[in-house]
């Protein structure tokens, strides 16, 4: 048995996930499962799009959709006549819902997800399609920014112990993992729900520390206003850490950012940035950007575009805002959709513009590419490069010394040595 097919959209946690599923599933090979995303309308339009096209491709295939757009919109799902089951968030962890005896139509099982007060993954043996894994040690948000429905689709914030998850990490590096990525959806709000309130921080110590043999420990999205002095010193001064961090942002105007009801200010984000790179200077920015929030002006929007080059973003995320129906943003003046992706546009194009820089300065440079499928991997600083020679596959999950020859195009190739 091949067991089911699985479509993932979103973020890494979701991929973390899905490869839980893919287990629970493993004798169903007639499944499609869709672990969908509800971070914008768009997301939502993108899993029904998905859930259409893989319903024209396998016909006789029973679908299940689940994920945040599952949970926030479970009737919108069940409502498609390609759907067989919607599954809540908490709900996809059971294995006999992945199991049918022919339902006549679509049936929901969403449970309440603000009720859910732990998290706990099934340990997984391993990710089938990456040579890096994931490993889910936060779930939920106890934050309300105003244009966000995910705290509906995930619940409120809830850690997983440090003893499961070093266990858990022992057990994909003795499978040859060299990497880990830690995910959660609010990562940088781990621990307070745990006996002695440990931090992020103090996990991070704690997993370099028992698990040596960690070759590379990589951090999912964190929030900058939450990392703190110890965290910090471990980004900047360990390196078993990747130099690469995923901010969100998700602004540059402070009336803005107070409008988002997020926790930190413009000068705030520059300065998290500033004291990273003043310890750990080839520390790679990503970073969660909106365009087009409401109220948002033209001097509003030039405060978040130039937030690219003086918080000196390589990675730029940048999400149109759309309206999320019951978030305090869906009430406030909306901008014009045409404005809104003409700036989006100009986004991309200044993160683009700020990446191909920093890509050029990375030619004749020898990185630590970790080797994935299709002749091709990450760098420490998450640079994607493509090596210019046949690579097996039983090196897939190596680290590969690399220099970097050329970039074209969006490119980076690179010879090993």
């Amino acid at each position: 048995m091949s067991g089911p097919d699985l479509i993932t959209l979103g973020c890494r946690l979701n991929i973390a996930e899905s490869e839980t599923m893919r287990l629970l599933a493993s004798d169903q090979d007639d499944l499609i499962i869709v672990n969908s995303c509800a971070v914008t309308g768009e997301a939502v339009r993108q899993a029904r799009k998905a859930i259409r096209k893989a319903a024209r491709a396998r016909p006789d295939a029973r679908i299940v959709v689940t994920g945040c757009a599952a949970q926030t919109e479970p009737q919108t799902f069940a409502a498609m006549p390609e759907v067989s089951r919607v599954l809540g968030n908490a709900d996809k962890q059971q294995a006999a819902l992945f199991r049918f005896a022919d339902p006549p139509a679509a049936d929901i099982h969403v449970s309440d997800i603000m009720a859910v007060r732990q998290t706990a993954p099934h340990l997984i043996s391993g990710f089938t399609d990456h040579a890096r894994a994931f490993v889910e040690v936060q779930n939920g948000c106890d934050h309300r920014c105003t244009f966000c429905v995910i705290p509906y689709g995930r619940g409120n914030s809830r850690s997983v112990p440090a003893g499961s998850v070093i266990d858990h990490i022992k057990a994909l590096v003795d499978q040859g993992y060299a990497e880990i990525v830690l995910t959660g959806v609010d990562l940088t709000s781990y621990g307070p729900d745990l006996p002695g309130a440990p931090t992020l921080g103090s996990l991070v110590e704690r997993i370099l520390r028992h698990v040596p043999a960690l070759a590379r420990l990589r951090l999912s999205s964190l929030d900058s206003v939450e990392i703190d002095d110890r965290l910090i010193d471990l980004l900047t001064g360990e390196p078993r850490m990747m130099p690469h961090l995923h901010l969100s942002l998700q602004a540059g105007d402070d009336m803005i950012l107070k409008r988002m009801k997020r926790r930190h200010n413009r000068a705030q984000a520059v300065a998290i940035v500033e004291r990273l790179k003043a310890k750990r200077p080839d520390i790679a920015i990503g970073a969660d950007l909106i365009a087009g929030f409401p109220t948002e002006d033209e001097a509003m929007f030039e405060n978040s575009l130039r937030l690219i080059d003086d918080c000196e973003i390589v990675f730029g995320h940048v999400f149109p805002y759309s309206p999320r129906s019951g978030t305090p943003a869906a009430r406030m003046p909306q901008v014009d959709p045409r404005t809104i992706r003409a700036r989006a546009k100009r986004l991309r194009n200044a993160a683009a513009r700020r990446r191909q820089d920093w890509e050029g300065c990375l030619v004749g440079s020898v990185q630590r590419v970790l080797l994935e499928r299709g002749g091709a991997g990450h760098a420490e600083n998450f640079a994607r490069v493509r090596f210019a020679e046949a690579m097996p596959d039983s090196r897939i999950g190596a680290i590969v010394p690399t220099r970097i020859v050329n970039v074209a195009d969006g490119i980076i190739t690179g010879i090993p040595i």
